[in-house]
């Protein structure tokens, strides 16, 4: 009779009440790679109804004014002031959408990250990926290469229409003109790395208001702070300012004293790069 229960009972456990048997499960959790961890954030991006909007708004922004001040250009030419004709870049023209473009993409890369810990959803990711550091990795790849493939060809329909409305004064430039595709491409770059530094800050500083003030402090207001120093002072700062070095790709005509379009992009990768690499020492450090 006890050998009747003991097989009683295994039956039981083995089996579901409809009598079918019920296996092991065999399935081994899948190793976290850097692919995978990569392909998690592709989804949480696109998940996101902030990433719509603000890619959506950065886009209104580099058309809408690629439409609005050549025509008011246009409409205004010649200006009065002969200097300002004699220094007319129909290419900044088109791309001057970027400055406020720069908003939209700089707060999304700040929310991007921010958002996770508003939430607490970063302990979940974290508790995933325990070596933590990918996270950040993937995080900085995904949103580089969504911010590309969003401003790449919005700069170049940009830059065609802005010449198109200014063709009416034959104004326009071509891309095959010196540094003409360089400052369009350099726009898109730029818009870039905005978006990964305002990442950085974020991962950095895991508060939304915190980090968006201090991206908007670095672009916007450090430049104006530098300008009312001394001539002595503000010359030398302004040169190596990440807006200065970051702008410069975009500029046809270059300063001679000011660093070289590429050299000063990449000054201005390293002051990203940097805001990234402290963002992974604390993220190794600290807890979520």
């Amino acid at each position: 009779m006890s050998t009747a229960i003991t097989n009683s009972s295994s039956d039981a456990t083995d089996s579901t009440p409809g009598g079918t048997p019920v296996r092991p499960s065999t399935a081994t959790p899948k190793k976290v790679t850097q692919a995978r961890v990569v392909l998690s954030e592709w989804t949480k991006l696109r998940s996101l109804r902030s990433t719509g909007f603000s890619m959506l708004a950065a886009v209104v922004f580099i058309l809408g004014l690629a439409v609005l001040v050549p025509s008011v250009t246009v409409a205004h030419w010649p200006p009065h002031d002969a200097r300002e004709a004699a220094g007319f870049d129909p290419t900044s023209r088109s791309l001057a959408g970027i400055f406020l473009a720069q908003l939209a993409v700089g707060v999304l890369g700040v929310l991007l990250i921010t958002g996770e810990y508003a939430t607490g959803m970063i302990r979940a990711t974290l508790a995933a990926v325990p070596s933590r550091l990918p996270v950040l990795w993937a995080k900085a790849v995904v949103f580089a290469l969504v911010t590309l493939v969003v401003t790449v060809p919005s700069v170049l329909a940009a830059f065609l229409v802005g010449q198109s409305i200014l063709k009416g004064k034959n104004l326009q430039a071509g891309l095959g003109d010196p540094g003409v595709l360089r400052a369009v491409l350099g726009a898109a770059l730029y818009l870039t790395v905005v978006g990964v530094l305002g990442l950085g800050l974020g991962a950095l500083l895991r508060n939304t208001a915190g980090a968006i003030s201090a991206l908007f402090g670095v672009l916007f207001v450090l430049p104006i702070i530098v300008r009312f120093l001394p001539t002595s002072w503000s010359d030398p700062i302004d040169t190596y300012l990440p807006s200065t070095v970051g702008e410069g790709v975009m500029h046809v005509h270059t300063d001679p004293a000011a660093l070289g379009p590429w050299a000063g992009f990449g000054l201005f990768c390293g002051y990203a790069a940097v805001v990234l690499l402290l963002a992974a020492v604390r993220l190794r450090r600290r807890d979520a």
